[in-house]
């Protein structure tokens, strides 16, 4: 009966052993954190400081790679094929799960291909002029741009993101025409606005720019002013935007059905992470307002953003 007892166990020992090491694995090896974006976007700075404190937390390397391409969905696609296993990461901006999937066959479906983790933070975001552009406030450009039709252009981090849906939208409801024009990224967007190669750019990414005088900041986006440019009034101040969809938000997300225990420990830490001051307080500068969420709302607001997004390309006619 003794040995019957004892082989029953042993038997049984595999089921439960798998289940505690896939808990575990992920946590004692290096985890890949993709940034679908190129060095120096926001989200890459984002994804820089965060895998840093992340990896301090779990006690791993958490190694940030670049994947950009696409509005996004390159480095996106890459995570929703990778194995569910908690050691491949998606830094989600909220362009390459609500736009760029509505614009192109980009491989994935952000609603079914993911399992949400954290929320980084909501992002502020500026429209910004070249000086050169006779503007200096939100109704000059818009004047301006009526006055001249089909001469103004702006620039974006490439088809599908969310500076290109900003950029349609604020020249849809004021009334002007303005050419898009996409780059293989924010920072060389950013530097064509500051030489003078595109008029206008709707991203946080322009704030040093504005900082250094090359660049100039007519309005902001987000839930009230923007602490660092306080004396730059927000869009709805000036009777446009309360009815955009957001785009401006950045999040962690895994490999859809990757295990329920891993995402929790995932999201306790990311959480806590946000909790440092040093963390905290580069995310401000990067033009982020700090947000802890559980997967399951980051989960609910992903699938108001995707839906609220393609509504609107659908209005503008983008495709």
């Amino acid at each position: 009966m003794n040995r019957r007892i004892l082989l029953a166990g042993l038997l049984a020992a595999p089921a439960v052993a798998p289940a505690v090491a896939w808990a575990e694995a992920p946590f004692s090896r290096p985890i890949r954190y993709i940034s679908p974006f190129p060095p120096g976007a926001t989200n890459d700075n984002v994804s820089r400081v965060m895998s840093r404190s992340l990896g301090q937390r779990l006690g791993v390397n958490v190694v940030v790679e670049n994947r950009a391409g696409a509005g996004g969905a390159v480095g996106a696609r890459l995570v929703a094929e990778s194995r569910p296993d908690g050691l491949t990461l998606l830094n989600a901006s909220a362009g390459n799960l609500t736009i760029a999937p509505h614009l192109n066959q980009v491989g994935y479906d952000p609603l079914r291909d993911f399992s949400p983790v954290a929320m980084a933070g909501e992002a502020f975001s500026v429209i910004a002029v070249n000086p050169s552009l006779p503007v200096r406030t939100l109704p000059e450009l818009i004047a301006y741009g009526r006055r001249n039709r089909g001469v103004l252009n702006y620039g974006s981090a490439g088809i599908g993101s969310a500076g290109h849906l900003r950029g349609a939208l604020l020249a849809d409801a004021a009334g002007f025409e303005a050419v898009h024009v996409p780059f293989p990224g924010s920072a060389p967007a950013a530097n064509a606005l500051a030489a003078g190669d595109v008029h206008f750019m709707i991203d946080p990414i322009v704030a040093p720019h504005i900082e250094a005088g090359r660049a100039r900041a007519l309005a902001t986006l987000g839930t009230g002013r923007w602490p660092a440019f306080a004396e730059v009034p927000n869009v709805t101040e000036l009777g446009i935007g309360a009815d955009w969809p957001s785009g401006g938000w950045f999040g962690l997300f895994a490999p859809a059905r990757t295990p329920p225990e891993i995402v929790a420990r995932l999201n306790q830490e990311f959480n806590a992470s946000l909790d440092e001051p040093a963390v905290d307080a580069a995310l401000r500068r990067f033009g982020l307002s700090p947000e802890k969420l559980s997967p399951e709302e980051l989960g609910a607001r992903l699938q108001q953003d995707h839906a609220s997004t393609g509504q609107a390309l659908r209005r503008l006619n983008i495709a």
